[in-house]
């Protein structure tokens, strides 16, 4: 019960991922608003199962409320937020799961398709992030402030990229640098800001991997790597009061195997003292790209 009586918003919570968190959320403690705008993989308006997850909380002896906002909506994302305040009495975590992917090569994505990507991961982490974090800053201001966790969801494509999910790719990216700006500004008001980029089974993914998908897992009591329930202690951890001293950070999780990211750092330099003349760019760049360690590789090349 590491979240005793603390209070969760953890979005897209429905289904895979973001539901085995609200469910362990549950389980250590926690008051939980299960978010779920209810959409297909295309992003297509269907029913939301977020009532579902809210009834196997409470069946368990936890405190859960459904919430149906759209996470890249500014004032609906306002909205979630106060009502874990009005219906819980405050916030204390805050779980951006929620997205969809739109997979197509580079050359073949829409503008559609990108501004809708885009719009659910990217935006839909910045705006809960941003009511939070006022909502955070505001009791600081007021003498109670709260031991307050984010926890965001990256992936190992916004890291090391990924053959076919290009925007996909760069949304990711974008979190994880959101990541470090909010966990710099936020922790003066009591909040830590990591993100965990995780690796599952899920309806998102088992499509756009299926050879690494159908290899998971087993029979009987053989413990499955791509359970995405694999994920959620860490979240929990992250979550709890104890984790203050981690900020800023990425970690990936693949079944059982935990990895702090070590993200864009500065490496090798080379100082002409004065303004480069273009001729001489050539061989100082080789020069710094052969003393440099060398990049990890896009999954699928």
């Amino acid at each position: 019960m590491i979240l005793k009586d603390r209070i969760a918003i953890v979005t897209g919570a429905g289904r895979g991922i973001g539901r085995e968190h609200a469910l362990e959320l549950a389980r250590q403690g926690a008051k939980v608003v299960v978010n779920d705008f209810g959409v297909s993989l295309a992003g297509e308006k269907q029913d939301s199962p977020a009532d579902e997850v809210v009834a196997e909380i409470v069946a368990m002896g936890g405190e859960a409320v459904a919430n149906g906002a759209d996470v890249a909506d500014f004032e609906q994302a306002a909205a979630m937020v106060q009502q874990a305040i009005d219906t819980f009495g405050g916030l204390d975590i805050l779980v951006n799961n929620a997205g969809f992917v739109r997979d197509r090569m580079l050359v073949n994505t829409s503008e559609e398709e990108w501004d809708a990507v885009i719009r659910v991961h990217l935006k839909g982490h910045f705006a809960p992030l941003r009511h939070a974090g006022a909502y955070w800053r505001a009791e600081a201001k007021e003498g109670r402030q709260r031991a307050a966790r984010v926890i965001n969801t990256s992936s190992g494509a916004g890291l090391q990229g990924s053959i076919g999910q290009a925007t996909y790719s760069a949304a990711k990216a974008g979190i994880a640098g959101l990541t470090l700006v909010a966990a710099a500004e936020l922790g003066r008001y009591g909040a830590t800001v990591n993100a965990i980029a995780p690796v599952a089974r899920t309806r998102m993914t088992v499509d756009a991997f299926p050879d690494m998908m159908a290899g998971a897992g087993g029979d009987g009591d053989a413990f499955d790597a791509m359970d995405p329930a694999n994920n959620s202690p860490i979240v929990a951890w992250l979550a709890s009061a104890d984790a203050a001293d981690v900020t800023g950070r990425v970690i990936e999780i693949e079944g059982g195997r935990v990895c702090l990211e070590e993200g864009w750092r500065h490496g090798p330099h080379e100082d002409a003292g004065q303004r480069w003349a273009a001729g001489d760019v050539g061989s100082a760049i080789r020069a710094l790209v052969g003393r440099a360690a060398e990049p990890e590789r896009v999954y699928g090349t």
